[in-house]
């Protein structure tokens, strides 16, 4: 575990890096980005404590583009392909090999959510029905290639996406946090030998394997089937099936979403890559914290899903919104037949959605997610106003948002009696109103707007998010859980999140 511990403060030293170079309130006040160890031949080794999302689809990223290029010292791949490993467009990932003793001994990756990376609308985060409508789509290429940069492709992306100067400052930040990681990675060889720690690396790997079909020897052998819905698909009223099977074995399981809802015509649809991260998210948690994240923690898992639905959606499906919104559903399923086998470890549902807002206009662009309350659970009360499961970020601090935007942050606090009744209360959402100064075009992804967040085991359900506006005349109107709206100077926007399940009965 000692190197563990120093493998994994590579990856978050790279972290402090980014959010301390970064110029977007994204990246450096909400933290929404993650960084990453592999070894030589592209396998976890260990990570910093970001974002779940991010860290368990980036062995797919890194699996591409060992699959594409023959990589070589002083390269850099830049990509944000959902299709290849990615989650959606606006997280950009860079990997970059480090060479030691003569070949290739570790992998780096960065990934990091950009406020707007072109498309249709202003954050790249609106409703859409084709993947072009979101952004620009990276296939994995060489942004250095032997330590040479590719200016034109640098240009051209930087023509495309709004805030220019804010996405050129927030890809360099990323660049200087590979940087860093190789200078420590060096050091590390310095001190002990490459031979140690790619031994070293081996011995992880088998440990984590080991302690994690460890866990999975306690879940009791059977099958559990759970099934819940997404609110709809910003079309339509209909709620959305997701459903999932658990086979438990002698320490493995299998977890089967096939009978999920078909892929949706608009971007609520996940990649396989961001089911896989949902799955190992919820596996590590039951760990604990006990297993290190890395490959080895993963083989005991077997998931299977299907083409074209909304659980492993290929291009051109639009997928901005099932990174961030079917991920929070995925867990909640896996999380809700892991209930029937240990009720006595599970919580009730979170506020299951990560409540994205964007806006912006012509030349700039603003993403938040905006936290909700913690479900219940076996001995404790739900937290409240936090990010829970699939994202691991803060909320923007209201002073930096004012500073950067032309907008004022009028109310901001606790959602009074949103959570939940139970033995133990689900924790209350947040309210969150902002006053635009100029004209916006604000988009919303937002969940748990038509069907609450379960309560277990006679705890009641979490209240129901709201989204609510005012126009200039102070007339009132409910808005719908996603869509995409113009909104002028002086108007408000109000956002009410989801508060968690209760747990037990009240």
């Amino acid at each position: 575990m000692v190197f563990y511990g120093l493998f994994s403060s590579v990856a978050e030293e790279m972290g402090v890096v980014l959010q301390r170079s970064a110029f977007s309130p994204n990246i450096k006040e909400r933290r929404d980005f993650s960084c990453a160890l592999f070894d030589g031949q592209g396998r976890l080794l260990a990570q910093a404590a970001h974002i779940p999302v991010h860290l368990g689809a980036l062995p797919d990223t890194v699996a591409a583009i060992l699959e594409e290029f023959d990589l070589e010292p002083g390269d850099v791949v830049l990509t944000n392909d959902p299709y290849r490993g990615g989650t959606h467009l606006p997280d950009l990932t860079l990997v970059a090999p480090v060479f030691l003793e003569g070949r290739r001994a570790f992998l780096l990756a960065v990934r990091a959510h950009h406020s707007d990376v072109g498309g249709k609308h202003p954050g790249s985060m609106g409703l859409a029905r084709h993947i072009e409508e979101e952004g620009v789509l990276i296939p994995p290429r060489k942004i250095l290639s032997q330590g040479r940069f590719d200016q034109k492709f640098w240009e051209d992306f930087l023509s495309r996406v709004r805030g220019r100067a804010e996405r050129e400052g927030d890809l360099r930040a990323q660049l200087a946090s590979l940087a860093r990681g190789k200078t420590r990675l060096e050091e590390l060889a310095s001190r002990y030998g490459l031979s140690v720690l790619e031994a070293k690396a081996e011995e992880l790997q088998a440990y984590s394997e080991a302690y994690m079909r460890e866990v999975l020897q306690e879940i009791p052998r059977g099958e559990y089937f759970f099934e819940d819905y997404l609110d709809d698909d910003g079309l339509s009223a209909e709620p959305v099936p997701i459903r999932v099977r658990l086979s438990v074995g002698e320490g493995e399981v299998k977890v089967d979403f096939r009978g999920s809802a078909p892929e949706l015509p608009t971007g609520l649809n996940a990649v396989r890559s961001v089911t896989r991260a949902a799955v190992f998210y919820v596996f590590l948690s039951l760990a604990g914290g006990l297993v290190p994240p890395n490959q080895g923690a993963f083989r005991p898992l077997k998931i299977l899903t299907e083409p074209h639905t909304v659980v492993d959606a290929c291009w051109p499906a639009p997928v901005a919104g099932g990174n961030v919104e079917t991920s929070q559903r995925i867990v909640d399923v896996v999380l809700g037949a892991l209930a029937q086998a240990l009720p006595e470890k599970i919580p009730a549902a979170s506020c299951g959605s990560m409540n994205n807002l964007a806006f912006g206009g012509k030349d700039f662009a603003y993403y938040e997610t905006i936290g909700g309350g913690m479900g219940g659970r076996p001995g404790a009360p739900g937290l409240s106003g936090v990010h829970t499961h699939m994202t691991n970020t803060l909320n923007t601090p209201v002073e930096a948002l004012e500073l950067a935007y032309p907008v004022v942050v009028e109310r901001y606090g606790l959602r009074a009696g949103s959570g939940g009744r139970g033995r133990f209360r689900g924790g209350e959402g947040l309210v969150r109103r902002f006053r635009f100064l100029e004209p916006v075009t604000v988009s919303l992804l937002t969940e748990r707007r038509r069907l609450s967040p379960y309560g277990l085991f006679g705890g009641e359900p979490g209240k129901r998010g709201l989204n609510l506006f005012w126009d200039r005349q102070g007339r009132k109107r409910r808005l719908p859980g996603k869509g995409v709206f113009k909104i002028q100077a002086g108007e408000v926007l109000e956002i009410r999140t989801p508060g968690g399940g209760g747990y037990g009965k009240p």
